[in-house]
């Protein structure tokens, strides 16, 4: 019956689409948050929702431009020596902290300075705030004020993602005081496009215009609205409905109960929406794959045998699933792990669509009748359901007994970091631009509960080249290092790669400069509401 409602809805609204929104005397940008925002400390900005809120309150060092470029922020330059040990970052000295007197008293803001920063990075790494992101300064030996506008970091190793690293919302900047201030994350204060006025919680968050911003676009100060208003409607099909009424400006992503109102069958706008909404998809940089426990905890005997994984690989159609599944939204994974849209991808190096190959490393493998291979325990959350439902039934069309198992989110990602389970759905979207990122997976020193690697994969050569090229500076001279790697990944099939997904953004048209990047990162600060005529 709520089905039926929602496409009655949908039907009325159709027939009327005309949103015309703009008022450019008070440009409020609106957008759903579905999952909510529970924390406003950038120490804990693990997720999407809490990354695009720290990215309109705070600033870090750097920052990444549409193209995934570091660029400069609070820094203004900075200063590798010539081991890569040592970095010099010099401040701008033109940021200013938003205006708050419960943190800054009478003189209600000041500069951000290089005490703020130490205090902020060391915060970072203190095992008292637990950050799930203290990882990310992990190479760091040492942070100390050179003088009143330079910092210096001091690195126990190489590492040539240092500065894609400190760009991330982890690193943002927060004033010295707000370690006495209890409860300073309840209105948090940074040095962003934007400052925090009003939080109700599971209803409505409202930012608005930081008129001291520094950033500029040409002799125009950022940002051009006057403020972001954020509401938490976690059904996504009356989210929906509130974005074809022009109650929000943005919709990102979408979900499969109007995916074929959006989409036709090829992934394009609907001729209906075409007039009133722009649609934007890119290459997103998240591999959604099946893991493969590879260590003495995989239960199923047969999966230990390369020839079965590789069996596995072969036995199912991506660029069908994709079709009819997703609407050719993403690309189907037949390369490695690493996605398109990195340094290091690499077309065509997987698996593509062959059932009797695959039925042939069947045989080869002892395994005449496939029925013989133990029960294959498919685990799952329930948002891919069909997508492993329909890979289930193509191992069966070989042979195979499966079973399909979904399981809350939690439950699934505690028991895959604990490897429990012989094989699980997961994805990985990168937390900075390098492969390094992917790769990093795949390194037995990082064998799960204590790391990413949740196949507990091991290959003394792929951990040789991982350890060397992570002394490499020149990205260049590394992706030949990186293909290797991501080579031997597949040729061991570890994991059943599956697809290479899109970011999708949908706006009305009265938006301008939001923009797009292979991260999703949400930037604000360039938009604007332009009349269309």
């Amino acid at each position: 019956m709520r089905l039926f409602v929602f496409f009655v809805s949908i039907i009325t609204l159709s027939s009327c689409l005309s949103v015309d929104k703009p008022d450019e005397s008070k440009m409020i940008f609106s957008y759903n948050e579905s999952a909510g925002i529970h924390s406003f400390d950038p120490a804990f900005a693990k997720d999407q929702a809490r990354i695009w809120f720290c990215n309109q309150i705070y600033n870090s060092l750097l920052q990444l431009d549409s193209n995934l470029q570091v660029k400069p922020s609070i820094a203004k330059r900075w200063e590798i020596s010539e081991d890569a040990k040592q970095y010099d970052f010099i401040l701008r000295n033109d940021v200013r902290f938003h205006d708050d007197k419960s943190v800054f008293g009478s003189q209600g803001s000041r500069m951000v300075n290089v005490y703020d920063v130490v205090y902020s990075l060391n915060r970072l790494i203190d095992k008292r705030i637990a950050s799930p992101g203290a990882w990310v300064l992990s190479s760091v030996k040492s942070i100390s004020v050179l003088n009143d506008s330079t910092i210096r970091m001091n690195l126990s190793a190489p590492n040539p993602a240092f500065l894609g690293l400190l760009s991330m919302q982890y690193c943002s900047i927060l004033p010295v005081e707000s370690a006495t201030i209890s409860d300073f994350f309840d209105a948090p204060v940074g040095s962003g496009p934007f400052h925090f006025q009003y939080h109700k919680n599971n209803v409505k968050l409202v930012l608005r215009k930081n008129a001291n911003y520094f950033e500029f676009d040409g002799d125009k100060q950022l940002p051009y609205l006057d403020a972001v208003a954020i509401r938490f409607i976690p059904d996504k099909q009356t989210a929906f409905l509130e974005f074809i009424k022009g109650n929000f400006d943005f919709l990102s992503g979408i979900d499969a109960s109007y995916k074929d109102e959006l989409l036709d069958a090829n992934g394009r706008l609907q001729k209906k929406y075409q007039k009133v909404l722009k649609y934007r998809k890119q290459d997103y940089l998240n591999t959604e794959y099946l893991g493969i426990l590879m260590d003495d905890n995989q239960s199923n005997e047969a999966l230990k045998d390369v020839r079965v994984r590789k069996a596995l690989n072969l036995a199912f159609d991506r660029k069908q699933m994709m079709q009819y599944l997703r609407n050719d939204i993403g690309t189907p994974a037949n390369s490695g792990f690493i996605p398109k849209g990195l340094p290091g991808y690499q077309p065509g190096i997987g698996y593509d669509f062959q059932p009797e190959k695959a039925k042939q490393l069947l045989i080869d493998a002892g395994y005449p009748n496939a029925e013989a291979i133990p029960l294959i325990q498919l685990n799952t959350t329930s948002s891919y359901v069909d997508l492993c439902e329909y890979i289930q039934h193509a191992w069966e069309e070989i042979g195979f007994e499966v079973e399909v198992n979904v399981s809350p989110p939690s439950t699934h990602r505690q028991q895959v970091s604990k490897s429990q389970l012989s094989i699980f759905r997961g994805s990985w979207i990168a937390d900075y631009a390098d492969a390094e990122n992917y790769l990093a997976l795949f390194y037995s020193k990082n064998h799960s509960p204590n790391g990413p690697n949740y196949t507990h994969f091991s290959d003394d050569l792929f951990d040789s080249l991982y350890e060397s090229s992570i002394h490499i500076p020149n990205i260049a001279d590394r992706i030949p290092m990186y293909e290797k790697m991501d080579r031997i990944i597949i040729n061991q099939a570890a994991i059943i790669p599956l697809y290479y997904d899109n970011v999708m953004r949908f706006q009305h048209n009265y938006v301008h400069g939001l923009g797009s990047n292979a991260m999703n990162l949400l930037d604000l600060k360039r938009v604007k509401f332009v009349e269309n005529h």
